[in-house]
C-alpha cells in the first residue's frame, strides 16, 4: 500500500503573491538595466564634452597667438611673424580636429535606455496576454 505524498494545492492567494514576487523582480531588473544603460551614455557624453573643451582650449591658444601675429607683422615687417602664422594655424587645425572627434563621440552616445524599455514593452505585452 504505497501512498505517494501530495504538494499541498496553492491557494489562489499564495499564487498572486508569488505573481506579484516576480513581477517586482522584473521590474527591478529592468530598473538596473535602464541605471547600466544611461550611466554608459553620460559617460560617452562627458567624454564628448571633453574634447569640445579641449578644442576651445587649443582655439583660445590659437586666437593668443593671432594677435601675437597681428603685432609682429605691424611692428617688425620681418620673417619672424611667419614662424607665429605658422603656430596660429596648426593650433587652428588640432581645434578643428579635436571638435571633430568630440562631435563623433557625441554623436554615437546612446542615453536613452532602449533595452530597458523595449524589455519593459515585452514584459507588459506578456502580462496583457
Amino acid at each position: 500500500m504505497d501512498v505517494e505524498p501530495q504538494a499541498p494545492e496553492r491557494t489562489i492567494g499564495q499564487l498572486v503573491a508569488d505573481a506579484t514576487h516576480d513581477l517586482e523582480g522584473i521590474v527591478q531588473s529592468n530598473i538596473a538595466l535602464a541605471k547600466a544603460e544611461i550611466t554608459k551614455g553620460v559617460g560617452t557624453l562627458g567624454k564628448g564634452a571633453g574634447f569640445f573643451g579641449a578644442a576651445a582650449f587649443v582655439a583660445l591658444l590659437g586666437l593668443i597667438f593671432l594677435f601675437h601675429t597681428i603685432a609682429q607683422v605691424l611692428a617688425l615687417w620681418l620673417p619672424v611673424w611667419a614662424g607665429y602664422a605658422i603656430t596660429m594655424v596648426l593650433l587652428f587645425v588640432v581645434a578643428g580636429l579635436l571638435a571633430l572627434l568630440g562631435k563623433k563621440t557625441v554623436s554615437k552616445a546612446k542615453p536613452m535606455p532602449d533595452r530597458a524599455i523595449a524589455q519593459a514593452q515585452q514584459t507588459i505585452e506578456s502580462i496583457k496576454s
